[in-house]
């Protein structure tokens, strides 16, 4: 040891150069919210990582003409005025590879599950470019969530960011959620990314992805309400960088923010305990590039870069149904699409509570499989007319017989609409329940019994040998064939 210990010295010196080297230490004048105001460090730029001397570590948010402005990523108790810090010319990134699958992280890598840290021999920038359009490819490829509206109407490709938006407690987590165990057999590796949440809201989606076995393919980026605001702020950066770190190894990936209003929040905070200048509602100026460079990010690569994708699942929350508001609107010009769920909806019942005429994919459309597409396409239409009749009779209209069976086909189908929590059905599911009712053979079903058929022709669509390449005769001989089991006399009404 000691002979190796002289050998290490030794070949120190041979190498060791004499030069000038140079250190700035910087002083904090002051500290409080999650905020430090720093003086000296002339050569600070921002999105630098600063060393206090308690230990206590900070990044570099806003740059004043004699001071520098930092949020804490971690603050020790002993964090003062008057402390001394030091400048580490690093970026902030954070551990990414195959170890965190199954781990819940802090948005810097650190555990929060008891566990060790990851053992990873890769690291990511938090803040990355999106990648250039000669690097992207289009999206021709379904995400699958399970979902009988979404995956029919609103279909999802893979790479494409579609929002989920709408009042608190309407569903829309349960949404993303129910997508994220929907991908156990898709081969698509998650992270699902709370910000701000209650420690309660934490524990119960671990433990749904725990109990489902999707925590296996899953990554848990947590900055609960407790955290510090700068932790908060960097949750949707950490989650994207790890997503980004599989995509670029031609893996397919999903990402849900839960919720970017708390990320927009948070950073309003920021800004203005920063005395940056208010905007529109009080937020700063460039909150939309914010948002704008993180969906950027999800994208699906060509084969040149290795054929991978980031789709991502934004959640963002409006105040009474209201979507002209400032971070909803900004969030919608940034996505593909959004899936809208409405109170109205949710009031009688009709879960998920998602509004048809007010949702929308841009470009999930080119992902779907042709013979989805083309019965959804027939079932749409009906379900549009369905609506508008049906504005007709609450005002008392008298409707034609050919109306009347319009109406009575449109209520056959908002009850195969209607679909439980971890109730996700495959894509050959619903393609048998769709030929079903544009076919008319549920017509003739109780309005109660239509949930028990429809769940029946998803058992057997599964069960069967049957894809969706199949020719449609196929499908319709083995339908006819399934449904006289649970068939009744009654009339729909």
């Amino acid at each position: 040891m000691l002979a190796d210990r002289i050998v290490q010295q030794t070949q120190w010196v041979d190498h060791y150069r004499p030069r000038l080297r140079s250190s700035e230490r910087g002083q904090v004048i002051s500290v409080g919210d999650g905020i430090a105001w720093i003086s000296g460090l002339p050569s600070a730029a921002l999105a630098d990582i600063l060393e206090f001397a308690d230990g206590s570590r900070g990044l570099v948010f806003d740059l004043a003409e004699n001071l520098i402005g930092a949020v804490l990523l971690h603050q020790a108790p002993q964090l003062a005025s008057g402390s001394l810090v030091s400048h580490t010319r690093l970026n902030l990134s954070i551990p990414v590879g195959d170890a965190l699958l199954g781990r819940v992280i802090d948005p810097l890598g650190n555990p929060l599950d008891g566990g060790a840290a990851p053992d990873c021999d890769q690291r990511q920038p938090l803040d990355g470019l999106s990648p250039p359009i000669t690097a992207r490819d289009r999206v021709n490829q379904p995400l699958y969530t399970g979902n009988r509206i979404i995956d029919t109407l609103l279909p999802i490709g893979r790479g494409q960011r579609q929002l989920l938006i709408g009042d608190e407690g309407l569903g829309r987590s349960s949404i993303a959620l129910d997508t994220v165990l929907h991908q156990q057999q898709q081969n698509v590796r998650c992270i699902y990314v709370l910000i701000g949440q209650k420690r309660s809201s934490v524990l119960t989606t671990l433990d749904t992805l725990r109990r489902s076995g999707a925590l296996a393919f899953s990554t848990l980026v947590v900055a609960e309400a407790r955290a510090l605001p700068g932790l908060q702020y960097l949750a949707p950066l950490a989650g994207c960088a790890i997503a980004e770190a599989w995509m670029a190894r031609g893996l397919d990936t999903l990402v849900v923010y839960d919720d970017l209003s708390t990320h927009a929040r948070l950073y309003r905070e920021l800004s203005l305990l920063l005395r940056r200048p208010p905007g529109r509602e009080a937020y700063p100026g460039d909150i939309f590039s914010i948002h704008a460079r993180l969906l950027e990010r999800s994208t699906r690569l060509n084969s040149a870069h290795g054929g991978g994708s980031m789709t991502a699942l934004p959640i963002v929350s409006t105040q009474q149904g209201e979507i002209a508001a400032y971070i909803p609107t900004n969030l919608i010009s940034i996505t593909d699409g959004q899936i809208y769920l409405t109170q109205e909806l949710f009031a009688i019942g009709f879960k998920p509570a998602i509004d048809i005429s007010r949702s929308v994919s841009r470009i999930g459309g080119a992902a779907q499989h042709p013979r989805i597409k083309q019965e959804s396409g027939r079932m749409k239409l009906d379900y549009l007319q369905f609506l508008e009749l049906e504005s007709f009779t609450h005002i008392g209209a008298k409707l034609e017989p050919g109306m009347q069976r319009q109406m009575t086909r449109g209520t056959v189908l908002r009850e195969i609409l209607k679909q439980g929590r971890f109730d996700t059905q495959s894509a050959e599911c619903h393609l048998s329940w769709l030929l079903a009712f544009n076919e008319g053979l549920l017509d003739a079903y109780a309005i109660d019994s239509i949930m028990a058929t429809v769940t029946l022709l998803g058992e057997q669509a599964h069960a069967s040998h049957l894809s969706l390449d199949h020719p449609r005769d196929d499908w319709l001989k083995a339908i006819r064939h399934w449904l006289p089991e649970v068939a009744t006399d009654e009339p729909s009404t």
